[in-house]
């Protein structure tokens, strides 16, 4: 993984010194929080509706066992005892004191991590595949140039002031982990017909008030030309992009409005000016990054796992996917045990996590967009010592892409903007359903937001939840047919909404529905795709005894 060189350190130093004094300043007085807000969300602090919460970069979601328990000793020091792991493939902490933040900044950059640009209209937090560097069906590594894109963008002078925050993913694989289509650039590197390797470029993806599923505009840039070309994309955006109208400022409108062929006009129009600046590192640069992603000294091992032990095998099945090496494999944590809430961890458990990495996964950690943990190089013959020491810490319920395996904003239990809670919806339907009806339902990815800025991705679930303020009362649309896979589709809202125990009951209707719809192998959405919504919205809405349901 990336190491910090004496450069990046020093920028980190420098903005951790920066902002203790802004900090001082605001706690003296000097500084109103109309003049401090700008300064503190530089460095991912928000005001939310109990405390300060502060958002920790993980660069395309890669960490080590040192990072981890950092991020553990924070939660311990500063916090409550728990983190919350984000689809942005960040960590959350929602109970931060203001005269505590330059510690923890501090002591963050004493592990090579930060939270600059966690917020503000700039380039967001990198994401990728957490199976990056692992996955048997990737093309090339992607991390590489996740990172080459993050030095690019950290205090980019062009585009620290965007019209609106920008978030860029990148995958290696034709099977889309990382959403890709759903964000403002999307990225899949590939290779032509020649073997040389490049990218396909999708713009003006996002969710929110406006969901849109981002259009191809480039089938293939080559890799020694990506940056540029990205330069040149952003370059269009900065120019024309609405800074009159929050709700119309993201580049997934201004493609709308301009049209994709326009927009793309646009954009190569530019990239032949951005040639000629030499924005494009040279290829030794690239080397040099790459060669920190190089893979883990690996032992060899068997390929056989004893299965004899039934929950370790239903667990197998679940968490575990094949690795590039066939004496690996791939194991997905679960943050999601029936009845808790989706993306937290514990102190102890991120502690326990880290030492599992160290042991078994030549020291790396992956973050996933869906709120999980990834242990991305595990040999066979080490999976049953580590699903024991997860299954006696509570980290190993096997809901993989079940339904319980639930993607939930923090809602209005933390959040300032949300109308509606998440979070207690979110155990509520992870209890409704037994771990042996999951198996049956197979893949449900159930997503829920608690208002329309969408931080829980509802619009890209297979099942998705919004909560919206109904006179004052919770109340929650439910919606079917999204994915944020490489099948990207955006869901419909189903009727009128629901109280929070009626949209529960509404759901397991839904899912009765399918079992009754369903053909061998296949999914709800699937389903949903070939029937359409009518049978569904009908069992929803009429009663045992064929009365409309009122919502």
């Amino acid at each position: 993984m990336y190491r910090y060189d004496d450069y990046d350190q020093a920028i980190v130093d420098a903005r951790v010194a920066e902002f203790r004094d802004q900090v001082a300043r605001r706690l003296s007085g000097e500084l109103s929080e109309d003049q401090f807000k700008p300064l503190r969300l530089m460095n991912g602090l928000y005001l939310q509706l109990h405390a300060y919460m502060l958002r920790v970069a993980i660069p395309y979601g890669t960490l080590n066992s040192r990072q981890m328990r950092m991020l553990a000793h924070i939660a311990r020091k500063y916090d409550r005892d728990y983190g919350h792991f984000t689809t942005r493939q960040n960590l959350q902490y929602n109970w931060i004191k203001l005269e505590d933040a330059p510690d923890i900044v501090a002591e963050l950059a004493t592990v090579e991590m930060h939270a600059i640009q966690t917020s503000g209209n700039c380039i967001r937090n990198i994401s990728s595949d957490q199976y990056a560097g692992a996955a048997a069906d990737e093309v090339a590594d992607p991390r590489p140039y996740a990172e080459l894109l993050r030095q690019w963008s950290s205090f980019h002078p062009e585009f620290t002031y965007l019209p609106r925050k920008f978030k860029i993913a990148v995958i290696a694989a034709d099977e889309d982990r990382a959403a890709m289509r759903l964000h403002d650039i999307g990225l899949q590197l590939k290779r032509d017909d020649t073997g040389t390797l490049g990218f396909a470029v999708y713009v003006g993806g996002g969710q929110g008030r406006t969901p849109m599923v981002a259009p191809l505009i480039r089938e293939f840039v080559p890799a020694t030309e990506f940056v540029g070309y990205l330069e040149a994309c952003l370059r269009v955006y900065n120019r024309y992009g609405r800074r009159d109208n929050i709700y119309k400022a993201r580049i997934k409108i201004l493609v709308h409005e301009l049209g994709a062929d326009e927009y793309r006009r646009q954009v190569e129009e530019e990239f032949l000016h951005v040639q000629t600046l030499g924005v494009d590192p040279p290829a030794a640069e690239l080397a040099r990054i790459a060669a920190m992603f190089a893979l883990p000294a690996f032992t060899g091992g068997t390929t056989d796992i004893d299965r004899s032990d039934p929950d370790f095998a239903l667990w197998l099945d679940q968490q575990v996917v094949a690795h590039k090496r066939e004496d690996h494999a791939i194991v997905t944590i679960s943050l999601k045990p029936i009845g808790g809430i989706p993306g937290d961890a514990t102190s102890a458990q991120m502690d326990l996590i880290a030492d599992l990495a160290e042991r078994y996964s030549h020291d790396e950690l992956r973050i996933t967009h869906a709120q999980n943990i990834v242990l991305p190089h595990v040999r066979k013959a080490d999976l049953y010592a580590v699903w024991q020491a997860l299954d006696g810490a509570e980290l190993a319920t096997p809901n993989l892409d079940l339904i319980s395996d639930i993607i939930a904003c923090p809602g209005l239990d933390y959040c300032s903007l949300a109308n509606a809670r998440s979070i207690p919806l979110a155990q509520k339907l992870s209890e409704r359903f037994s771990l042996a009806t999951q198996r049956d339902l197979g893949e449900v990815k159930l997503k829920i937001s608690g208002c329309i800025n969408a931080c829980g991705h509802h619009h890209a679930g297979h099942i998705g939840i919004l909560g919206v303020d109904r006179h004052g009362t919770e109340n929650y649309q439910l919606s079917f047919g999204g994915s944020g896979a490489e099948d990207a589709s955006l869901a419909k809202i189903v009727g009128p909404g629901f109280s929070e125990d009626g949209v529960v009951d509404a759901v397991e209707k839904a899912l009765e529905t399918y079992r009754g719809l369903r053909t061998e192998g296949e999914r709800f959405l699937d389903t949903y795709r070939r029937v359409g919504l009518d049978p569904f919205k009908a069992a929803i809405y009429t009663d045992p005894a064929g009365s409309t349901v009122k919502a």
